[in-house]
């Protein structure tokens, strides 16, 4: 659902803004102490109590902290009750530990979720850091996806931000707002039920982006994909009664840009059920999301040209519905992708691959990138490997791997680099086409043997593969990420394209 919290700037007295803006809760900054609750006492904290809050409270903001043995670590929330003017508020203490952006994001969601039904918060920012990240994670804190009534505690609906640069909030405001909204959409379009959600509704949720956004959208509906031999797509729409579809979307930089052309490239797979190799009821509560690589392919298009981004971008999502039926592709069948590799398959449940293949030979082929980079939730075997918090990365250049590594660290969305080890290809050799779509010898190594298949279909392109299975979905509310599709990857591709421009 759309972001409902606003962030303002509030000017650069946090208690006269409190005041002016009756707000119900008023939150401080506090940074951890070597030794004593004292030495977090500082900056808006510190002004505040030297000014209304000394009459306000009936102890020091030290000993409140030490009452309630508070560390001032990301996201820890302090509370009492103090009366400003004539009105009783909720003042909070809220720890924004070493103020990074990651502590900066998870004390910015503490605050949007402790402020859930209230009308207006005020807080004070601290000392350095990157404001921008504070408001993105208020606004991704505030972030829920809700079909039917509306939850009986709605968002924040005013954060107002004050401290000594108003000019460096509101600039704050605007790239984490822009950023955060990125992330929503892509978890909206995620969260959203594979009942509603076919391929033609996600080409249509394409449309939309890209008229609000600029760009040149084209969808390939399945003559199309018959007439250009999009085999692998039309192989595991096949078994649905709701044929697949290739999406593009086009992104020109005003005044031609770095002369760079990036190809994104997102599985789409609007409901997974495995296919003929059916999963078990519990394995299929969750694959609404199994397009979350689109999804974040789509957000990221729609983002650009309000983050400046000077490269020439095109996204493509190939969405499809892998269900069983009579006309479902079966294990044993070979598929002829764009292009004319073919490939076995041994598993209908690994048709992430198998679409993918499709767009990436097309990307190849056609649109003459200097750089690929395709995101999937593609495999259990990164999630068992790297767990819920980190992505898969594969490349096949070090610069490239480098660059996304850092561009993750610094959006709040970490990889780690897994290698495409040589010797386990023939693990996927087939004895009747070029390539088996899965591991067939043992070696194990799932994710490893997912990269080796799709490098098959990059040529020689500059090309890396984020495996986001394990944290494309989360089991909870935490920090910035929000129960369900996170649309990992989304931030973490912005801050690679926004940092190269």
């Amino acid at each position: 659902m759309p972001i409902e919290t606003r962030i303002q700037a509030a000017g650069t007295d946090v208690m006269e803004a409190a005041g002016r803006l009756a707000a119900e809760v008023v939150a401080l900054p506090v940074r951890p102490g070597p030794e004593a609750p004292e030495a977090a006492v500082a900056g808006a904290l510190k002004e505040a109590w030297e000014g209304a809050l000394e009459e306000a409270l009936p102890c020091t903001p030290a000993e409140l902290l030490a009452l309630h043995r508070a560390k001032g670590e990301p996201g820890e929330l302090t509370s009492t009750t103090a009366r400003i003017g004539d009105r009783p508020c909720e003042l909070l203490l809220y720890g924004v530990g070493d103020a990074s952006p990651a502590a900066l994001r998870r004390a910015g969601a503490a605050l949007a979720r402790r402020g859930k039904g209230r009308e207006t918060l005020v807080a004070g920012v601290p000392d350095g850091g990157d404001l921008a990240a504070l408001a993105e994670g208020a606004l991704l804190g505030s972030y829920g996806f809700r079909i039917g009534a509306a939850p009986p505690r709605p968002a924040l609906r005013t954060l107002a931000l004050a401290g000594p640069d108003t000019a460096a909030i509101e600039a704050a405001a605007g790239r984490g707002g822009r950023i955060a909204r990125a992330a929503a959409l892509a978890r909206d379009l995620a969260n959203t039920p594979a009942r509603e959600k076919d391929p033609s509704w996600l080409a249509a949720r394409a449309g939309e982006i890209g008229a609000d956004a600029g760009l040149a959208v084209r969808v390939r509906d399945e003559k199309d994909l018959v007439d250009g031999g999009f085999g692998g797509l039309l192989a595991v729409g096949a078994g649905s009664s709701r044929p697949p579809r290739l999406i593009e979307m086009s992104y020109e930089p005003e005044g031609g840009g770095s002369g760079r052309h990036v190809v994104l490239v997102g599985k789409g797979i609007t409901f997974d059920t495995g296919g003929l190799s059916l999963k078990p009821n519990e394995g299929m509560k969750t694959m609404k999301t199994d397009m979350a690589g689109g999804a974040v392919i789509m957000a990221v298009l729609g983002a650009l040209r309000d983050l400046g981004v000077r490269d020439r971008v095109t996204g493509l999502v190939a969405a499809a519905e892998n269900m069983p039926s009579g006309s479902a592709m079966r294990p044993g069948d070979v598929i002829t992708h764009f292009g004319g590799t073919t490939s076995e398959v041994l598993n209908t449940d690994a048709e992430g691959r198998l679409v993918l293949a499709d767009a990436l030979a097309y990307a190849d082929a056609e649109l003459d990138p200097d750089v690929v980079v395709d995101v999937a939730t593609l495999t259990g075997a990164a999630k068992v490997a790297l767990g819920l918090r980190h992505g898969a990365l594969f490349a096949n250049d070090d610069a490239l791997a480098g660059a996304l590594t850092e561009a993750g660290t610094a959006a709040g969305e970490p990889v780690w680099r897994l290698p495409m080890v040589e010797e386990y290809r023939q693990g996927i050799e087939s004895d009747v086409a070029d390539v088996a779509n899965i591991e067939r010898r043992g070696f194990g190594g799932g994710s490893i043997m997912a990269a080796l298949f799709l490098r098959e279909f990059v040529g020689d392109r500059t090309w890396a593969h984020l495996d986001v299975a394990g944290p494309g979905r989360s089991t909870a509310d935490d920090g910035d990420l929000s129960k369900g599709a996170t649309g990992f990857g989304a931030r973490l591709l912005l801050s690679w394209l926004t940092t190269a421009a």
